[in-house]
């Protein structure tokens, strides 16, 4: 979402040149993916982490450029709206203690940042959505001056005809019409990304799109928008319905959302799930490379593959495929759907807890995935979004005869030694999956995530202050606890 673009218009010509330079980039990863050897190498774990910005009275601060000057930070970049940044955290090896030091690097990162920010007046929080924003921070006037956000403001204004429709359920619902797409700048998130060998591409991808569900729960922290509580992780509705340029006719067929959780196991591999994004989704920016993936691979390098890869940033799969020419090209898996904060070690923990259960349960894919069809495990996405650690699953067994719904956190206590087995299965030392898997079962055991610290804690300020007043006290509380990096089981009420 950071890279610059040089236009912010396009032709049909710019389309049309666009979309046969991603049937060459599809054809170039087909050839790059048939060599020996083609992506193996050690894994690592990398992360982005999205941030708001605050003034002293906790209210959104468009200084984000500002900022970003002053922090001269090459790993830094600027993100849609003015008040939010994002840090691109460096990549470990399996092998380098890969969640301590991604935590390590957060709360560097952060430190860092805080001081730069102070010298703008302005404070740096990792919170799903900001609790005191107001409807007068969205708008025109917030967008970061960027080409790229300028030209994907109007293209998807341009597709989607109208406004922009608001529709979320919850303990108080919220509906609202926007004229543009900057409430998708209400949502921050902690990204992780995960290199996986091209064999093992397919049963890893599933793998993590089933336990999405369960992290999604454990790291809920997103439970409010203009003070309306809504869903345990309301940035998944949010996100979704704020870039939506469909006008859905439930009696007719739909094209599929940006923002999605997939459409189907993935049956083979990596290639599969580029193409399938190249076939669904019509380009957004239609800007082309200099040379081409045939000209790159003619003169012997590993192809940039540009074109594909700018195009799968303009669709917002919830686990997305990444494909990257570093490093002699490898494959990643993104997992988009955990959101920021409240703290570097529980943001590290929900990745571990993610990460460990998909490799622990990998083996058991086969018995398991014609138990459980895709719009099931949807299912279980979304509700885990909704209800956190009350939601109920549609979980698969291997011999099982029908369905039955589970409480998500049985589900989640019956993954923790899954999770701890892949940890181990994959290299990391017993220790760091004992430590962070350790902060998961103390979640766990108290059922509480950062949604549900922020939804008692709201309601124990409104008992006594003003609706705004308990926002404020809520944001300050939390601002408050979060640098000392105490899991978010020990904070107090």
């Amino acid at each position: 979402m950071g890279i610059e673009i040089d236009k912010t218009e396009f032709t049909e010509d710019d389309f049309l040149s666009f979309s046969a330079c991603l049937e060459e980039n599809l054809s170039a990863l087909c050839d790059l993916l048939a060599r020996p050897g083609f992506g193996e190498g050690p894994g690592s774990l990398g992360a982005e982490l999205e941030m708001y910005i605050v003034d002293e009275q906790g209210y959104p601060l468009h200084a984000n450029t500002e900022i970003l000057a002053v922090a001269n930070d090459p790993t830094l970049t600027l993100e849609l709206n003015r008040y939010n940044l994002e840090y691109n955290l460096p990549p470990f090896s399996l092998a380098q203690s890969p969640f301590a030091s991604t935590e390590k690097a957060i709360r560097d990162s952060l430190a860092r940042l805080g001081q730069s920010a102070a010298t703008l007046g302005g404070r740096i929080v990792p919170i799903g959505i900001l609790p005191t924003l107001r409807e007068s921070d969205f708008g025109s006037h917030c967008v970061t001056d960027r080409r790229r956000y300028h030209a994907l403001v109007r293209q998807l204004i341009e597709r989607r005809g109208d406004s922009f429709h608001i529709d979320i359920n919850g303990a108080e619902p919220l509906q609202m019409a926007m004229g543009d797409i900057t409430l998708e700048g209400a949502n921050t998130s902690f990204q992780v990304h995960y290199r996986v060998r091209p064999d093992a591409y397919a049963d890893t991808f599933n793998a993590i799109q089933l336990m999405t569900p369960l992290a999604l729960a454990l790291g809920a922290n997103s439970p409010t928008l203009f003070g309306h509580s809504l869903w345990h992780e309301t940035r998944i509705p949010l996100f979704k319905q704020s870039i939506d340029t469909r006008h859905v006719d439930p009696y007719k067929w739909n094209e599929p959302a940006r923002v999605s959780f997939g459409q189907g196991w993935a049956r083979q591999g990596a290639e599969e799930l580029f193409r399938e994004v190249v076939r669904i989704y019509p380009p957004l920016l239609p800007l082309r490379n200099d040379s081409s993936a045939a000209q790159e691979l003619a003169a012997g390098r590993i192809p940039s593959l540009a074109e594909l890869r700018l195009h799968q940033s303009t669709v917002w799969l919830w686990n997305r495929p990444i494909y990257d020419d570093a490093d002699g090209g490898h494959l990643r898996i993104e997992m988009r759907a955990l959101p920021a904060g409240p703290t570097a070690v529980d943001m590290v923990a929900n990745a571990a807890f993610l990460i460990g259960a998909a490799e622990g349960i990998r083996p058991q894919l086969a018995s398991l995935l014609p138990a459980i069809p895709f719009r099931n495990a949807e299912y279980n996405f979304y509700r885990a979004a909704q209800h956190g650690l009350d939601a109920r699953l549609v979980w698969p067994e291997a011999d099982q005869s029908g369905y039955r719904e589970q409480a998500i956190t049985d589900v989640i206590a019956r993954m923790i030694p899954v999770a701890r087995a892949g940890l181990v299965a994959i290299g990391i030392d017993a220790s760091e999956s004992d430590y962070y898997l350790g902060i998961i079962e103390e979640r766990l055991a108290l059922r509480r995530s950062g949604a549900v610290w922020q939804q008692r804690k709201l309601a124990q300020l409104r008992e006594s202050l003003t609706e705004q007043d308990a926002l404020h006290a809520l944001l300050e509380a939390f601002m408050e606890h979060a640098p000392t990096n105490l899991p978010i089981a020990r904070w107090p009420l």
